[in-house]
């Protein structure tokens, strides 16, 4: 006999339901969100060929560590689940999303999606780091250009030299809009800081990686490009032919279809 297992995974409990092939209840209940907690629930009852849960902020840690634990783990798209669920479901609770989850397990009524691995997250959280940090910076600038703008000034380019200096040398003899530059560029200092200090880890991953060195070599393409471009494929193997890179990356050819003609663009 085969069972099946769904989880409905939150920050801190994972509702668990285990079903036979006949979609008979054989056990249910809770453990904490961690991979051993979640495999010892699992050991305690029959062997499942097949555990199912969506994607969502705890999927990378939990499928890499199920995985590792032993556990024929499947991660499944979030809005498919959603859908599915709808039907097979009554009311919206944890204990009914993983009765549903177990369900898609049985009937095999899912498409498995590919969860990116830890390595690659942490390279996506470096570029996110900075581009948030890159944004505060702009912020910043923007402000202390509509600051100024007040008193007749226009500013030069915000990374020239010259921009705090022209800034600074309005506001002598204003105290309250000097002590609110010196405030903000204070911050600006140490964003810039901080968005070098990034970089510098940017340029250090790239070096030890072969295919950011190899990706580099294309016109235009620099170091935060090449990361980015590695972490969003992460494993290539999952692609069966290069084509499908584009549409993955949104990149989806126009058509035009009508009659005897078929343009794709």
């Amino acid at each position: 006999m085969e069972y099946f297992a769904g989880l409905d995974v939150s920050m801190e409990e994972t509702h668990i339901c285990i079903l036979d092939r006949e979609g008979v209840l054989i056990r249910e209940g809770k453990a904490s969100s961690t991979p051993k907690a979640i495999t010892a629930f699992l050991a305690a009852g029959p062997t499942c060929s097949k555990v199912v849960f969506e994607t969502g902020r705890m999927a990378p840690m939990l499928f890499h560590g199920l995985t590792e634990l032993g556990v024929p783990i499947v991660c499944i798209e979030s809005r498919q689940a959603y859908q599915a669920l709808k039907s097979l479901a009554g009311h919206k609770t944890d204990r009914n999303d993983a009765r549903g989850l177990a369900h898609l397990a049985r009937t095999g009524f899912y498409k498995p999606t590919h969860v990116k691995s830890l390595s690659a997250h942490a390279i996506r959280a470096l570029i996110a780091a900075r581009k948030k940090l890159v944004g505060q910076r702009v912020t910043i600038d923007n402000q202390i250009r509509g600051l100024v703008v007040v008193f007749g000034v226009r500013l030069p380019r915000a990374l020239s030299p010259s921009f705090k200096d022209a800034a600074l040398k309005i506001s002598d003899g204003v105290p309250g809009l000097h002590a609110a530059l010196r405030g903000l560029f204070a911050a600006r200092e140490a964003i810039l800081t901080a968005v070098a200090a990034i970089d510098g880890d940017i340029r250090v991953v790239t070096r030890r990686s072969e295919v950011c060195a190899r990706l580099m070599t294309v016109p235009g393409v620099g170091p935060i490009t090449a990361l980015a471009f590695v972490a969003a494929i992460d494993d290539p193997t999952r692609f069966k032919r290069s084509r499908d890179v584009g549409p993955y990356l949104g990149l989806v050819p126009k058509r035009h279809q009508s009659g005897e003609v078929d343009y794709t663009g």
